[in-house]
C-alpha cells in the first residue's frame, strides 16, 4: 500500500490490485461480507447516499476513486473533470451506520487498470475492451458512442479486483446500472452476482429537485438556475402518461416545458444557452424505443425509462424517472 503523495486518510487506501487483494483474502477468511461504491471521485451526496447504504449492508465497505480515460470520447471533459482527493477522502471518513464506517479506498493509476495503455481516441487502443451488444447503441449511447464500451470495461476490472459482495449504482445513470447487470449476467460473475448489484434512487437538491452530480459543479449561477428544468419536463411526461396520454403526447408536452424555459431565461436576459440533446421512453428490458402511439394501459405493467439530457452551456445533464413495474430494477 502506496501513501507517497496521498492526502492523509484515516481510511486505508490501496493504490494496487496486489496490495488491496492482500487485503480482500483476509475479509475472505474472516468471512465479512464486501460491499463496493464505484466513483470517479468529485463526491457529493448521492455517491455517499450508496455509501451508507452498503455499510448498513455489509461487514466491510469499499469505495473506489478511479477518473476512466476509455469512457471519455476525446473530445469530452476528460481533463477538466472534477478531482477533489483530499475532500473526497474528508467526506468519506465522516460516514458511519451502526458505528461501521469505510473500511478501504481503492485509488488506482491509470496504469494500474490499463497495463497496454489507454487512448481515448478508440481506434487507437489496444489491450482487452469489453462491450454489451445491443444494450450501449441506445439512450445514452446514440449521444455517446464510446461511453458504455468505457463504462463495461472498467468496472468489469474493478468487480475483478475488488470481488465484491454486493454493489452499488445510483439511478441517475440507470442505464449504466440495467447495462452492467446485463454485464454481469452474461460474463457469469459471482461478486457481484446480478441480484446483488443493487440501483439506488437518484439523490436530488433539497430546494429544487436538481439530480446531484459531480459535473454540476461546472455551471454557472444562470446554468444552476435554469438545470431543473430538465427534471420538470420528465415530471409533465410522467404525468401525461399517467393520464393516458400516449408516449408521443408526452414527450411534446415534455419538450414543450423545455421550450418555454429556453425563452423565458432570453426574456429574463439570463447568460445561459440551453440545448435539448433528448427525451425519450424506452423499455426497461432491452433500452428499446416505445413507439409514439403506445400508453400506460397498451404497455401494461412493463417497465419504461423516461429520460433526457440537455445541454446548459458546456455542460451535459441527464436525469430519468422509471414508469410502471420497477420494483425490480430499483432495490
Amino acid at each position: 500500500m502506496s501513501t507517497t503523495k496521498l492526502p492523509p486518510s484515516s481510511i486505508p487506501i490501496f493504490t494496487t490490485v496486489a496490495s488491496y487483494r492482500e487485503w480482500r483474502r483476509k475479509a475472505y477468511a474472516e468471512k465479512k461480507s464486501v460491499g463496493f461504491v464505484p466513483t470517479m471521485g468529485a463526491l457529493h451526496e448521492g455517491h455517499l447516499s450508496l455509501v451508507r447504504r452498503s455499510l448498513a449492508e455489509n461487514d466491510l465497505t469499499v469505495m473506489s476513486i478511479f477518473v476512466n480515460p476509455a469512457q471519455f470520447a476525446p473530445h469530452e471533459d476528460l481533463a477538466s473533470y472534477p478531482r477533489t482527493l483530499e475532500r473526497d477522502l474528508e467526506l468519506l471518513a465522516e460516514q458511519k451506520v451502526a458505528s461501521k464506517q469505510p473500511s478501504a479506498v481503492f485509488l488506482p493509476n491509470v496504469h494500474e487498470m490499463y497495463p497496454s495503455g489507454i487512448n481515448q481516441d478508440v481506434n487507437q487502443q489496444r489491450g482487452t475492451f469489453v462491450e454489451v451488444k445491443g444494450y450501449g447503441e441506445q439512450m445514452e449511447g446514440k449521444s455517446r458512442p464510446t461511453f458504455f464500451r468505457g463504462v463495461a470495461t472498467v468496472v468489469t476490472k474493478l468487480f475483478n479486483a475488488i470481488e465484491p459482495t454486493n454493489a452499488y449504482f445510483g439511478q441517475k445513470d440507470i442505464q449504466q446500472a440495467l447495462l452492467l447487470r446485463h454485464m454481469v449476467t452474461d460474463l457469469l460473475l459471482s461478486h457481484p452476482s446480478p441480484n446483488n448489484l443493487h440501483i439506488v434512487p437518484t439523490i436530488r437538491d433539497t430546494s429544487d429537485d436538481l439530480a446531484l452530480s459531480s459535473r454540476n459543479a461546472y455551471l454557472s449561477p444562470a446554468g444552476r438556475k435554469v438545470a431543473p428544468i430538465l427534471y420538470a419536463s420528465l415530471r409533465t411526461a410522467e404525468g401525461c402518461w399517467a393520464a393516458g396520454g400516449s408516449k408521443l403526447d408526452c414527450i411534446n408536452a415534455a419538450t414543450k416545458i423545455i421550450q418555454r424555459r429556453i425563452e423565458q431565461a432570453n426574456e429574463e436576459g439570463l447568460d445561459v444557452e440551453m440545448k435539448l440533446d433528448y427525451l425519450e421512453m424506452n423499455d426497461a428490458g432491452d433500452f428499446e424505443v416505445i413507439e409514439g402511439d403506445v400508453t400506460r394501459s397498451s404497455k401494461g405493467d412493463a417497465a419504461v425509462i423516461l429520460s433526457g439530457a440537455l445541454w446548459v452551456d458546456q455542460t451535459r445533464l441527464i436525469d430519468n424517472i422509471l414508469l410502471g413495474s420497477v420494483g425490480r430494477i430499483v432495490r
